[in-house]
């Protein structure tokens, strides 16, 4: 089942203050001193930050722009032919700047007028109440930190590129904005782990990882492909299932590797039906509401 930390690198405050990343090692920034003190500098920015105040600002580097820059410009060829339309249209009027790393108080001055939504700061895992319960207030919780310039097209956790070129091109499309803002509705009626689990799986396999049909083939919605340059290549091999709420809550996932299942709506109409459905009735009861007969799992689950 989806634990969000397994996400994000922990993020320690010692006796003295000092805030710590604590980088597994296998990221690819684990070795480099210079990189891992950033990534404690950037994370202390906004570890005591409160919405009165300010969003911290980051001056980036030569090095962390440069990846931006190249992420762009890779990601844009890719979503012009795997991105869904509202998508697009959403990126088109965020009009993200490409030659510098937009600050998130940028960013949301972008996103206000279109959908409303505004970025709140973040040094790494934002507590489940925080974060999916922020977007009914439409609040997107995210972290400052680009990933390694050593590998510009990979990360091994949401960064900036995740959050703000992936979520952010679904926060300002007027339609999945609303989505995001029914799953928060729904995460703040949940008081159980079985409701909450439930309900994350249903928002990876959608937010996170939704495909749809449109425009004669299978075209992304969800952040996590979006923002991945590699995944985004190859979600059309994957096993492509019908939209069904009892199969997303209870289907296995490893968040290590490329997804292997996906569901797919026909057109974003019906993600917005079933999906958008789902969110308002959404409650502790689902998981029993929703269970598949018994031995399905042992049957289709990947």
């Amino acid at each position: 089942m989806f634990e969000e930390g397994q996400l994000y690198a922990p993020v320690v405050i010692a006796e003295d203050g000092k805030v710590s990343v604590e980088l597994s090692a296998d990221h690819p920034g684990f070795a480099d001193p210079e990189y891992r003190e950033r990534r404690n500098h950037i994370a202390s920015l906004s570890m005591n930050w409160s919405a009165t105040a300010a969003i911290p600002r980051v001056e980036y580097s030569d090095d962390e722009i440069g990846v931006w820059q190249i992420v762009c410009r890779e990601l844009a060829v890719k979503h012009r032919q795997l991105a869904c339309r509202d998508y697009l249209d959403g990126m088109a009027a965020l009009d993200l700047p490409t030659d510098h790393i937009p600050q998130l108080a940028e960013v949301g001055d972008r996103l206000q007028p279109l959908t409303g939504f505004a970025y709140h700061p973040a040094p790494g895992l934002v507590p489940f109440d925080d974060f999916y319960g922020g977007l009914a207030d439409s609040v997107f919780h995210s972290t400052q930190y680009i990933r390694h310039h050593g590998q510009p097209l990979y990360t091994p956790e949401p960064d900036l590129v995740h959050e703000v070129i992936g979520h952010g091109g679904l926060l300002a499309a007027p339609r999945l904005a609303e989505l995001n803002r029914a799953a928060g509705r729904a995460a703040r009626r949940l008081e159980t782990k079985e409701g909450r689990d439930f309900f994350a799986t249903v928002f990876w396999f959608t937010i996170e990882f939704g495909v749809v049909w449109e425009r004669g083939d299978l075209h992304a919605y969800g952040a996590g492909l979006l923002s991945s340059y590699g995944e985004i290549d190859e979600f059309r091999g994957a096993c492509i299932r019908p939209l069904s709420i009892p199969e997303m809550g209870s289907q296995r996932y490893d968040i290590t590797h490329y997804q292997p299942v996906l569901f797919a709506g026909i057109g974003l109409e019906e993600v917005l039906d079933v999906v958008g459905t789902f969110f308002e009735e959404c409650d502790d009861d689902s998981p029993a509401r929703y269970a598949l007969p018994a031995g399905y799992a042992s049957t289709h689950a990947s």
